[in-house]
């Protein structure tokens, strides 16, 4: 017990100088487009950004750029260590931009997608503005290196970045927005071991993939866990699978979902800004034999939030049902 309390002590202690760091002048404003109160940052990098800046970092890849949100995520003492050791945007943009040509402007907090990725690239991955003998050669490697825990090993996660054939913005995928999933809880969850299961969810959209924590012996367990994942220009639906974790054999699957997202994206997008308007349902997602919905999902404006709760009837399996509740955070606002 005494070892756990060390540990959450020093993890407090951890957090409590992240959020002091954040409050240093050089960080109240995005490292990459100088708009206010950054809330979003790039853990490997060692800089704040906002949120129009972060989905650019995120196409980038985590091997060049990991992000996090500063209040939503969960960081690791050595995710905050980095941030630290790096000294926040003014440390960071004395290496990054020390060599931007005369004459240069950067993007600012309203620049387009397009001049905000240019300069993202240039900046991280091209290494266009490094002092030419900090700038990384191309190894020919196609292995994404692992994260750098210290300031010192910053400019070689961008390695991998140079090893690409492909010309710089082919295979660039772009983002719209973020989708924020809170998976609320399973009920009559399937059994998978001798009496019970230990389950957890993976939500996947693209490439991408993000997962709960495991709940140890409960057919009806209660997460209350946020998830974050970037919305692409051109998205497919949200994959929802249930997994029995198992630790000496494969995990076994519970039960899968596809969630359609157009409703919610579609509605939101057409009412614009959402701050404008009062309390109101502005779209919805009907059930149909052809998905997993137990009732009809509302697409509403909640406090100036664009959300959608819904009850999934998870399918391929003997029984389960998952509770979700979802928020559309657009770029673009």
């Amino acid at each position: 017990m005494s070892n756990l309390s060390a540990d959450f002590r020093r993890h407090e202690s951890a957090k409590s100088r992240l959020k002091d760091l954040l409050l240093q002048k050089d960080n109240q404003a995005c490292a990459d487009c100088g708009a206010p109160d950054p809330k979003w940052a790039s853990a490997n990098i060692g800089v704040f950004i906002c949120l129009k800046c972060s989905g650019v970092h995120r196409s980038l890849g985590t091997h060049i750029s990991k992000v996090l949100s500063i209040t939503l995520d969960e960081w690791s003492d050595d995710e905050i260590d980095a941030m630290i050791e790096v000294g926040g945007n003014g440390s960071a943009n004395a290496i990054y931009e020390a060599f931007i040509p005369v004459g240069y402007t950067k993007p600012g907090p309203s620049a387009s997608h397009e001049d905000r990725s240019r300069f993202i690239r240039s900046k991280y991955e091209l290494q266009e503005f490094l002092k030419p003998s900090l700038r990384i050669v191309s190894n020919n490697s196609s292995k994404e290196p692992e994260e750098p825990s210290y300031f010192e090993e910053i400019v070689d996660s961008f390695r991998s970045s140079n090893s690409s054939k492909k010309s710089p913005q082919e295979g660039m995928v772009e983002f719209m927005g973020l989708l924020k999933v809170k998976v609320i809880k399973g009920t009559n969850l399937a059994v998978r071991d001798m009496k019970s299961s230990d389950p957890f969810i993976t939500l996947t959209l693209g490439q991408q993939t993000a997962k709960t924590t495991v709940i140890k012996s409960n057919l009806n367990p209660v997460w209350n866990e946020e998830l974050m994942l970037s919305v692409p220009q051109e998205y497919g639906p949200l994959k929802l699978q249930v997994f029995d974790h198992d630790i000496i054999s494969a995990n076994d699957l519970m039960g899968e979902a596809e969630i359609d997202l157009q409703p919610m994206i579609t509605s939101a997008m057409a009412f614009g800004d959402a701050k404008m308007f009062e309390n109101m349902q502005i779209g919805k997602w009907l059930k149909s034999d052809d998905n997993a919905l137990i009732d009809d999902s509302a697409v509403v404006i909640v406090d100036g939030m664009v959300k959608q709760e819904m009850s999934l009837k998870l399918q391929n399996v003997e029984s389960g049902e998952v509770y979700l509740e979802l928020e559309w955070m657009p770029l673009d606002q």
